[in-house]
């Protein structure tokens, strides 16, 4: 063989082609450098140690990482930039006299960890469903439930034990594999208050979170129902009259025969003590005659649909396949038994898909929802978890065969199953509790890396309340889907129970208006949550984050638990507590750093203070980064397509950076550098002129948009004095024409429309203002609550008289401005002192006191 130079083996260590030199054996100890801040610790007296991929680390050979290696006495030492290993050379299995790390990345913390340590300050991760929870608690117990630990601590480390794990087999699908006689395997994890970098070097060893595809970031409609198939089309129907967008029609376990399933009496059980019905494969043909022309209609719909399996009473000797898969399997039919359900047992899995699952997938079933609620282990290997091997087979049979992009929908298994997303959190009691406590637990699952639960949005069921306080409370139910339009998953869903109706049009006046605008925005923001989603998978942090990931050093960043990032730019602190006097009061934390922009109100406040804000039901606690641009859609049905019309929503233009992700949508090929990134900065000059540079989109995907309609969106601006778009002057246009601007009265918004924009192109838009300007800050908000008074003031007036002009003239500020808005500057005078006198005009008439009351209380807050 020939001698590689010395060089050579310099460039492969440094390019990390031999795994070995990221290790170190002493004896029967190996450590090895899995990434600068991660080292796996390993202790096998025979000295046998397992390269092979766990269920947690499926990256063993990383890139090279620079360290030292010398001796102090007795003592072999290890040491990178940030972290000293320090282990008593010989001395045998790990424990607190022979082995210590020092980690030590910034000047303000440094950790000192031994063997035994207890990880004190532990963030949390998740757990697997909340089944029959109220808030936090089980309904059958009087403690919380405890969450499982997260990768995250304000110890500054943590440690997994994968000693007692699975491993994974080199099969073609590659299966589970038992360890023999595991002694110790370790990964110790040092980031002091560098979350961020820890989750997304967790990554390189664990997986990335996989992109979703971009439909299931749209409305999911679920219900448990004894659907057909002329309701479900009936039901499609009106969500097309009421203008809802839909992505995903989720299908409850009635589509299958389901043998009398009954919560009214007590259930057959069958042999392997389930109750019968639940576990099913056959079309209900009652329901649903034809369900090929059914799957069929619905895409043509534009719709994904997904059906529910409860697979634990295994292959029933009704079920239409049953003689074919017993056939496969060398069951002997006689008797007519079921056919034992195994998860580990992998002929069956496979079996059970060739000849079951993917023929209704490929007739138009998108994904599958898993429901496992049986015996946690499986029969055949001990301690594998049912919940997480399903979760496994379920996605990488999906990545294996078809050229969609996998997904399934199931509950969480434990470490590792952040690669098989997406989470159903389960049937949770309807309360303001519950709510409250959904908010904690889905950013803190991000200390895991599961970024994508979906919860029952209002709730599923009614608790242990008396009988005539079973109805739906429109105003929970409101806050509960706008908690959603910033949630990972937009989805509603229920028990089957006729009292919960969620469809939106059985709701309303302010419910109805407040329910539509929250799915739409939530279609409104798709593009940049998205986006966000792409991020995800690129560092392991996820959409919906806690504060302190960002603000680690910042005590508030731990105390407001249902405070949470989504994505980068927004801030939202959820309405969970019904309104007093119809106002949602909540106290909000906004870190320093950055101004924050109220949404709702068109409010800019400061950083670095706690506030308490107010909020009718139509307002939400969302705060933007001062600043901040956000690609946003154009009124579209669905998020099954790329669309041509883009708006960048700015929010306290200043200077800021911002990026839009975009791929085909629904394949795999984002892995494979198959998508685009269009980068889109601003800046703020001295004399207030505002410049937004759409920069040349970067990358390629087959059909990708060409050309674009982009409409620039100045959030709660004044009028401008000049527009240009590519050192072209536009036009001012009150008719919304194609490359104009314009401006909108009833959110103070400017409008700039810049059509037919090459992709490839840089373009700019360039806009003056006025050196003297009015002050519009709060006055969306002002404006909001003066046409709920307004309202209120005309319910109550009982005479035939107009009421005071006054009044009428300060609430129409939107109109006159659309109508002159040459004369800006004075209808924002006139309101901004007009506004104060409100109150007192109002109590001057006749009108009730307690209308009066109620009306300076809208318009005090």
């Amino acid at each position: 063989m020939k001698k590689l130079s010395f060089f050579t083996l310099f460039l492969l260590s440094f390019f990390g082609l031999f795994a070995q030199n990221n290790s170190v054996t002493d004896g029967n100890a190996r450590f090895t450098f899995m990434t600068p801040h991660i080292v796996r610790l390993e202790y096998d007296s025979t000295g046998k140690f397992v390269d092979g991929r766990s269920f947690v680390a499926i990256n063993r050979n990383l890139a090279y990482v620079k360290f030292e290696k010398f001796q102090q006495g007795n003592w072999m030492i290890l040491k990178t930039a940030d972290m000293e290993i320090r282990y008593k050379k010989g001395s045998g299995k790990f424990t607190a006299q022979n082995l210590q790390i020092t980690y030590f990345d910034t000047p303000k913390m440094k950790i000192v960890w031994k063997p035994g340590m207890k990880n004190t300050g532990n963030l949390h991760g998740t757990f697997r469903t909340l089944d029959g929870m109220n808030g936090d608690t089980r309904v059958d117990e009087k403690s919380p439930k405890e969450f499982e630990p997260g990768l995250i601590s304000r110890d500054g480390w943590y440690l997994i034990d994968d000693t007692n794990n699975f491993l994974f087999d080199n099969s073609d699908w590659s299966w589970v594999k038992e360890r023999k006689n595991p002694e110790t395997d370790w990964y110790f994890m040092g980031y002091c208050m560098n979350y961020k970098r820890a989750l997304t070097e967790y990554t390189q060893i664990s997986g990335k979170i996989p992109l979703p595809p971009r439909y299931a970031f749209g409305y999911w409609w679920s219900r448990y129902w004894n659907y057909s198939d002329a309701e479900l089309r009936d039901l499609v129907k009106k969500f097309n009259q009421y203008s809802i967008p839909l992505d995903v029609l989720v299908i409850d376990m009635d589509w299958h025969l389901t043998e009398g399933v009954s919560f009214l009496k007590k259930s057959k059980i069958d042999e392997f003590g389930e109750a019968v019905g639940w576990t099913g494969y056959t079309w209900n043909k009652n329901l649903f005659p034809d369900p090929d022309h059914f799957l069929s209609w619905l895409k043509g719909k534009n719709l994904k649909t997904t059906l529910n399996l409860h697979p634990a009473s295994g292959i029933a000797p009704y079920e239409e396949k049953y003689p074919e898969f017993a056939k496969a399997m060398n069951f002997d039919t006689v008797g007519h038994k079921n056919i034992p359900f195994e998860v580990a047992d992998k002929k069956f899995v496979t079996n059970w898909f060739d000849i079951i699952l993917n023929p209704l997938h490929g007739k138009g079933v998108s994904f599958w929802w898993l429901d496992w609620q049986q015996w946690p282990y499986s029969k055949k290997i001990a301690g594998l978890s049912n919940t997480w091997w399903l979760n496994y087979c379920f996605f990488t049979e999906m990545e294996r065969k078809n050229k969609e992009r996998p997904m399934l929908y199931h509950r969480w298994g434990g470490l590792g199953n952040h690669r098989y997303q997406i989470g159903f959190s389960g049937d949770m009691i309807i309360s303001w509790k519950s709510l409250d406590f959904q908010t904690y637990f889905s950013s803190t699952a991000s200390n895991v890396l599961y970024g994508y639960w979906s919860h029952d949005l209002g709730g599923h069921m009614f608790g242990n309340i008396p009988e005539d306080q079973k109805r739906i409370d429109p105003e929970m139910y409101t806050r509960w889907m706008q908690y959603g339009v910033f949630s990972p998953i937009f989805r509603t869903h229920s028990s089957k129970d006729p009292r919960l109706m969620k469809e939106v049009w059985n709701f309303t006046g302010d419910y109805f208006d407040a329910l539509q605008s929250a799915i739409r925005l939530r279609y409104d923001l798709a593009p940049y949550i998205y986006t966000m989603a792409r991020k995800a998978y690129d560092t392991g942090v996820s959409l919906c984050r806690p504060m302190y990931y960002d603000y680690p050093d910042k005590e508030e960043a731990y105390t407001f638990k249902t405070e949470y990032m989504f994505g980068d730019d927004l801030l939202i602190m959820p309405v969970t507590a019904p309104a007093v006097n119809s106002i949602s009061t909540v106290k909000v934390w906004l870190p320093e750093g950055t101004d924050w922009y109220e949404w709702s109100t068109g409010t800019l406040l400061k950083g670095g203070q706690t506030v308490e804000r107010h909020f009718l039901l139509n307002e939400y606690p969302v705060y933007v980064k001062a600043g901040a641009i956000l690609p946003m859609n154009k009124e579209v049905k669905n998020l099954q397509q790329n669309y041509t019309d883009l708006i960048l929503k700015v929010f306290a233009a200043g200077n800021y950076t911002s990026k839009l992700y975009e791929d085909a949508g629904d394949n795999n090929d984002y892995q494979k550098s198959a998508y685009t990134f269009t980068t889109i900065q601003s800046v703020k000059e001295a004399d207030g002129t505002y410049r937004l540079t759409v920069l040349p989109r970067e990358g390629s995907f087959p059909e990708m948009i060409q050309k674009r309609n982009l409409e620039i969106q100045l959030y709660g601006s004044v009028i401008p004095s000049s527009v240009f778009v590519n050192g072209v002057k536009l036009d001012f246009s009150s008719e919304n024409k194609e490359n104009t601007w314009g401006y909108s009265g009833s959110h103070l918004t400017v409008q700039i429309r810049a059509n037919n924009m090459d992709c490839s192109q840089k373009t700019e838009i360039m806009v003056k203002f006025p050196p003297q300007s009015s002050d519009v800050n709060g006055i969306i908000g002002k404006m909001n609550r003066l046409k709920k008074v307004v309202s209120l003031v005309k319910n109550n007036w009982f005479d035939g008289s107009p009421i005071p002009e006054m009044l009428s003239a300060t609430n129409q500020l939107d109109v006159r401005i659309n109508y002159q808005p040459a004369d800006f500057d004075k209808l924002v005078g006139d309101f901004n002192r007009n506004y104060p006198q409100v109150g007192n005009t109002i109590n001057k008439t006749h009108i009730d006191k307690n209308i009066v009351s109620a009306c300076k209380l809208f318009l005090e807050q």
